[in-house]
This record gives structure tokens, C-alpha cells and sequence, in this order.
């Protein structure tokens, strides 16, 4: 009872001070928190697949890159468009290009699994490059309108101020996580974490085991999309290099630095990622060395990322405090 409360108070703590954070930091601060929400949500949304379903995928960025494409290229051409049908447009992207490809990847894993997904992330780049007069190519799309948040008759909010954006986006993504939080939580999801520890067994109880994979792509590649389409509104800007190449590690080095499996894990990696990047960044400019150097440091020392190390020092301390307090028991007990 205590522990359920102590989450309540948790949870509450959070909310209130996501509410206060703008008006706590300045704009700098609350852009960089809004970039964290952004690539927290992809890295969660990556983690499905890996974490929960044991599929590897270096392809992931491309769900990311066309939901991103889709609300960018809906905003640039269909005038007078809304901000939450182009939102959908992004998404509903990103569902249609999993629609498409799970056909052929659900039936495969391993390495296979990974291979295929780079296969399509690179051809995904290279027509983002080659169709020039849709995607702008290498210049990319940028300058789009950004759509008041508006509900008729009620209120007109103009997205385009930073705190503004930052309450939107945050909702958007808070939403999110609780949705695949949700699904971790039911009986679905311990059929993608029984596919990750024995397909075979699975089958054998009468799932399917390639249509539920597909089912989970989708959901995955969705969320993915989400994030994208957060991305191109807050960026104002889109390009290959930026949806396709430069996000392409980065759900991988999150994930795997925060804890692969937990659903936390993801959202800790961007943190100290996120982190780490804006302090190496005021001593040089080579933060990739730094990165990669923190990633095998954790390989080596935290295989089970940040979090699977919190839960090992929780463990012991707790063996430490059970193991004192029972000593004294005995001491006044003789």
C-alpha cells in the first residue's frame, strides 16, 4: 500500500514539475527538453521491438524519417491544413511504410532481421536524395506553416513560442508513453516478451507468432512516426541526413545505455546522452569519440545498461539493510 502511494506521490512530483519547468529554465533549456521528450519517445518506441520482442533493427529511423516527411510535406502542400490532421498524416505515414515491409521482415530475426532493416534504411535515404522536387533532397523541406493548436469557439494557441510548443509536445509524448506503458502491462505484451524468450513456445501455444510480430511492428514503427512528425514541427526543418542518418544510432546507443527490456531504459540513455552531449560540446567538438567511448565503458562494465545497474546496487542494498537489521534482531533478541 505504502509502495502504491509512494508511486502516486512519484507521479505526481513529475507532472508538476513538467508544468513548472518552462517557467522555471529559459528557452534554451526548454527547447533542449522538448528535443529529450522527442528521441525519448523513439528510443521507447525502438525498444518495443528489441526490448520487449528481441528484434533487432538498424533500420528504425526510417519510421521516424516518414512520419517527419509526411506532416512536413502535408503542411508544405495542402494549404489551410490543421495541425492534428497533419499530425496524422505523419503517423498514418509511418503505419503504411510497416504495413508494407512487415510482410517480409516478420518472418525472419536475428541477424537477418538486422540486415533487412539497414537494407531498407539506406534505400529509404537514397529516395528521400533522389526524389528532389518532393523531398527537397539533400536542402531538405523547411519553412512550412506551423497550424495553431486551436479548438473552435474555445482557443487559438500559436505553437510556434517555444513554451507553447513545449506543452503541446509534451502531452503528445507523455500520451505516447503511457499508451506503450499500457500495452507492456497486458497480456500482449507477455507474448512479446515470450517471442523474445522462446518463439517455439509460443507457436506451441496457439499465437502466431509472425502476425503477432507484425502486429508489434506496426505498433512500433506508429510511435516512431509520432516522434518524426513532433520533430518536423519543432524543427521547422527537415532533410535526409537529419531524419535518416543522423537519428539513425541514436535509438540503439539509447536504448543499450539505458537498459535494455525496461521500459525506463530508453528514456535514462537519452537522458545521459543528452546530457553528455551538451557538456562535451563546450569542451570540443568531438562528441561522437566521447559517446562512443561511454557506450563501451557500459558494454564492458553495465551490460544490462544504467538501469539493470540501479536495480543491482537496489539489490544489494537492500541485502545490506535485511542483513543489519536482522543482526541487530538477533543481538537484542539474546
Amino acid at each position: 500500500m505504502m509502495n502504491k502511494r509512494f508511486q502516486w506521490i512519484i507521479l505526481a512530483g513529475i507532472i508538476i514539475f513538467l508544468i513548472l519547468y518552462p517557467l522555471i529554465f529559459g528557452e534554451y533549456t526548454v527547447n533542449l527538453f522538448v528535443s529529450f521528450a522527442i528521441f525519448a519517445l523513439f528510443s521507447v518506441s525502438f525498444n518495443i521491438l528489441l526490448g520487449f520482442t528481441g528484434l533487432l533493427s538498424f533500420g528504425h529511423a526510417m519510421f521516424f524519417g516518414i512520419g517527419g516527411y509526411g506532416t512536413a510535406l502535408a503542411l508544405t502542400h495542402i494549404p489551410g491544413l490543421s495541425l492534428f490532421p497533419a499530425l496524422f498524416i505523419g503517423i498514418f505515414s509511418a503505419i503504411i511504410l510497416a504495413l508494407i515491409v512487415c510482410p517480409v521482415v516478420v518472418r525472419v530475426s536475428g541477424t537477418a532481421f538486422c540486415m533487412i532493416h539497414l537494407a531498407f534504411g539506406e534505400l529509404m535515404y537514397v529516395i528521400s536524395l533522389k526524389l528532389r522536387g518532393l523531398t527537397g533532397g539533400e536542402d531538405g523541406i523547411g519553412g512550412f506553416p506551423i497550424p495553431h493548436f486551436s479548438i473552435p469557439g474555445l482557443v487559438s494557441i500559436n505553437l510556434k513560442t517555444s513554451i507553447n510548443f513545449y506543452y503541446f509536445a509534451i502531452i503528445i509524448v507523455g500520451v505516447s508513453l503511457l499508451i506503450i506503458w499500457f500495452l507492456t502491462k497486458t497480456p500482449f505484451g507477455q507474448i512479446q516478451v515470450g517471442i523474445r524468450d522462446n518463439a517455439n513456445r509460443i507457436d506451441y501455444l496457439g499465437f502466431r507468432v509472425p502476425h503477432t510480430k507484425a502486429v508489434i511492428y506496426v505498433i512500433s514503427g506508429a510511435f516512431a512516426g509520432v516522434a518524426g512528425s513532433l520533430y518536423a514541427l519543432f524543427q521547422n526543418l527537415i532533410s535526409a541526413d537529419a531524419l535518416f542518418v543522423g537519428v539513425s544510432f541514436a535509438a540503439v546507443a539509447n536504448t543499450l545505455v539505458g537498459g535494455v527490456g525496461s521500459f525506463f531504459g530508453p528514456i535514462i540513455g537519452t537522458a545521459i546522452f543528452q546530457l553528455l552531449q551538451e557538456v562535451t560540446t563546450r569542451f570540443t567538438e568531438r562528441v561522437e569519440i566521447v559517446m562512443g567511448v561511454i557506450i563501451v565503458l557500459i558494454i564492458m562494465f553495465a551490460p544490462m545498461g544504467m538501469h539493470g545497474l540501479f536495480y543491482i546496487l537496489k539489490q544489494k542494498w537492500l541485502s545490506f539493510y535485511s542483513s543489519k537489521f536482522k543482526k541487530v534482531n538477533v543481538e537484542k533478541i539474546s
